[in-house]
């Protein structure tokens, strides 16, 4: 059970990623591919329809936390909680921009929010790469299973480690640079015109810089946490998710170049996953690694609530997940195709 709840968990944080990521990916490349009012306007309504229902992963994969691996959530969210309250920050600001932004018609109001807009969405992804970045690296968990990171310290890992450092700000910007190329894809499947040129312009701009990123933080991983080089070792079947990592990034190319905007967000989609189930590979059995004691490392063994209650969970887990997939088929068949020039948002 206890590995059936750690690869459920690993799911709905990859289905958070690759759905609300290309809303966030919209976010931080806006200012950049809508040079008009009305053309931010078509920006946001490619995400209109969807962006909050996205979050849902989210909360499900904590809520999931909290009962599955009840320890692991306790020491987590303690040690994360600084940076935990700026990213709850950062969604709340995303979300009042969105809302906010066309309440008054105005040439201090409206560019307001979309700097907001922009600015939150950036540090969002830069931070969820760098909260990836800590648990890979690992954190220093004391003998009571607790911790606290200030958001620096010296940019070193070890015992005085902050969130940021020298291994998890470029896993950081390796988060920025693919969810903005995931955005840059969603946003011109759903436009069209100029703003969908740019969209695809800019994300096969960044897919250099995401291939470069990408090989840095893959070598850096295996360097600063020796469990991945020993896992996939062990088990050289796991070969198999890096290998869907590599397949999506040369898809987003191909068909970027072939400007075919579905393939390419589906590749993207597909490297996001790739990337996200290796991490999760790599790192198994551990959910948090200790460092520099790896003695007290958090595992599924030593951090799972009892069989019964994951046996309970499961039985209105299932029910619930469907509910959610029922949802977000009817959403994005609904809001399927492009968005409408003269639409009003």
């Amino acid at each position: 059970m206890e590995t059936l709840w750690f690869c459920l968990v690993a799911v709905m944080l990859a289905a958070y990623v690759v759905f609300d990521g290309f809303d966030i990916g919209a976010g931080i490349i806006h200012m950049y591919v809508a040079r008009t009012n009305d053309e931010r306007r078509q920006v946001l309504l490619s995400i209109g329809p969807v962006w909050d229902g996205n979050e849902v992963w989210l909360l499900a994969a904590g809520g999931t936390l909290y009962f599955a691996f009840p320890p692991l959530y306790s020491s987590s969210f303690s040690g994360f909680y600084l940076p935990l309250m700026i990213v709850l920050w950062l969604l709340i600001l995303r979300g009042v921009a969105i809302e906010f932004r066309n309440h008054i018609d105005s040439r201090v109001w409206q560019p307001l929010w979309d700097r907001v807009f922009a600015g939150a969405s950036a540090l969002l992804a830069i931070f969820f790469g760098a909260a990836l970045g800590n648990v890979v690296r690992g954190v220093p968990i004391d003998d009571t299973g607790f911790f606290f990171l200030p958001l620096w310290t010296n940019f070193q890992p070890g015992s005085n480690a902050g969130i940021l450092d020298w291994y998890t700000i470029p896993v950081g910007l390796t988060a920025f640079a693919t969810l903005a190329v995931h955005g840059g894809f969603w946003v011109a499947l759903k436009t069209v015109g100029a703003v969908q040129l740019r969209s695809r312009t800019a994300a096969l701009s960044l897919w250099w810089t995401l291939t470069g990123l990408t090989v840095l933080v893959t070598g850096l991983s295996f360097w600063i946490q020796p469990h991945l080089a020993e896992r996939f070792g062990q088990q050289p079947w796991g070969f198999l998710f890096p290998a869907i990592a590599l397949a999506g990034l040369l898809g987003i190319r191909l068909y970027g170049n072939r400007e075919n905007d579905l393939g390419a967000f589906l590749a993207s989609s597909t490297f996001i996953v790739g990337m996200l189930t290796s991490a999760a590979f790599g790192l198994f059995p551990y959910v948090l690694p200790a460092q520099p004691d790896a003695t007290h490392t958090l595992t599924i063994y030593n951090s799972a609530a009892s069989d019964y209650g994951l046996k309970i969970g499961l039985a209105w887990w299932i029910p619930g997940m469907m509910l959610v997939a029922g949802y977000f088929f009817f959403t994005y068949r609904h809001f399927a195709g492009k968005i409408p020039v003269d639409q009003k948002y």
